[in-house]
């Protein structure tokens, strides 16, 4: 038998870096040039952004634009289009990546959202600024530059953040100053690596997808992706004086509005003083909650660190390693695999 087999080419490098525009302060306008608080967020188009911006060798880039908001006012329509969208270009052989550029206020959310759901093989790099494209000196220029350039890094993989020159996991990230240029930080964990001079220099590897994740994937998309409401999350404070009555607040009204609602009340995060501790007054209404079968989780409104638990003895209220928001969209999920 006489086979011939014809040498196959190998595929095209992947070649397009994909911009997403979302808006934010990145893409704002204020009255004077020095006004670095008065302005409207999310007026600039994306294309406009992307004007003198040096473009990687070998790459070409294509805008975008997906939403045109202020980052504090998202929620699940832009991040159902975030999803969808990123998704499907991820599945395009020549995008070799994505940057998205967004508000710093809920930066932290979109990012971890985005790789616990779809843990992309190829870079997906959100960015933004502290300053309006208008200022004398923007940010958002440089930024834009930096995430560029990660985008289009060999190797590069997972969702992450690019600001001040310093990539942030996505999983890691958080929002701590609401001026500085420098807003952002990793926790305890430190960034990944940095932008320097038009060159990557990483400190950690890649975010990758987590193990436990991969079952529940297809699920969180369908739900996420499809027309019910997503699970309904609250996030509380412990503090001096707390005495449960948000709590008893929300059971009330949910009670009112009735249990069988696809929008009703499912979990709350509660940030607990120290290392998670709640006020005693607190922790009585949150078991309430948990009596009426809400979820409940804890962690710490300290700016770093995480709950440590003393003894092996179960917690009535679970703790988690994660700030605040990031948390609520962790509850989020499982609820939806629940």
């Amino acid at each position: 038998m006489n086979l011939n087999f014809e040498p196959q080419d190998p595929p095209p490098r992947p070649d397009r870096l994909v911009v997403l525009g979302t808006g934010g302060t990145i893409a704002g306008r204020a009255a004077q040039r020095d006004d670095h608080v008065g302005y409207r967020a999310g007026e600039v188009a994306v294309a406009d952004l992307l004007d003198g911006i040096p473009v990687p060798p070998g790459w070409r880039v294509q805008a975008e634009q997906l939403a045109q908001i202020d980052s504090k006012d998202i929620g699940p329509g832009v991040w159902r289009l975030l999803l969808a969208r990123v998704r499907d270009l991820l599945g395009q052989p020549d995008v070799g990546g994505l940057v998205i550029t967004h508000g710093t206020d809920t930066l932290e959310e979109t990012a971890y959202l985005l790789q616990r759901v779809l843990a992309p093989t190829k870079p997906v790099v959100l960015t933004c600024a502290m300053r309006p494209a208008t200022a004398l000196v923007p940010d958002g220029p440089q930024n834009l530059a930096d995430a560029l350039v990660v985008a289009a890094e060999p190797g590069a993989r997972g969702v992450v953040a690019v600001c001040a020159g310093r990539i942030h996991s996505g999983l890691a990230l958080r929002k701590v100053h609401h001026y500085r240029l420098d807003a952002f930080d990793s926790g305890d964990a430190g960034p990944l690596g940095l932008v320097e001079q038009g060159a990557c220099a990483l400190f950690q590897p890649w975010p990758v997808a987590e193990a436990a994740d991969c079952s529940r994937r297809p699920v969180w998309l369908d739900r996420l992706l499809g027309p019910q409401p997503w699970p309904r999350v609250e996030c509380l404070f412990s503090h001096g004086a707390a005495d449960g009555w948000l709590v008893r607040a929300l059971l009330a009204q949910d009670a009112l509005q009735g249990h069988d609602r696809p929008d009703r009340l499912q979990g709350l995060v509660v940030a607990g003083t120290g290392n998670g501790t709640l006020h005693a007054d607190l922790l009585a209404a949150l078991r309430e909650a948990q009596a009426a079968s809400l979820r409940v989780w804890r962690t710490t409104r300290c700016a770093s660190g995480r709950v440590l638990l003393a003894g092996s003895s179960p917690d009535p209220i679970p703790p988690v390693a994660l700030p605040p928001a990031q948390a609520r969209l962790a509850l989020l999920l499982d609820l939806l695999t629940a």
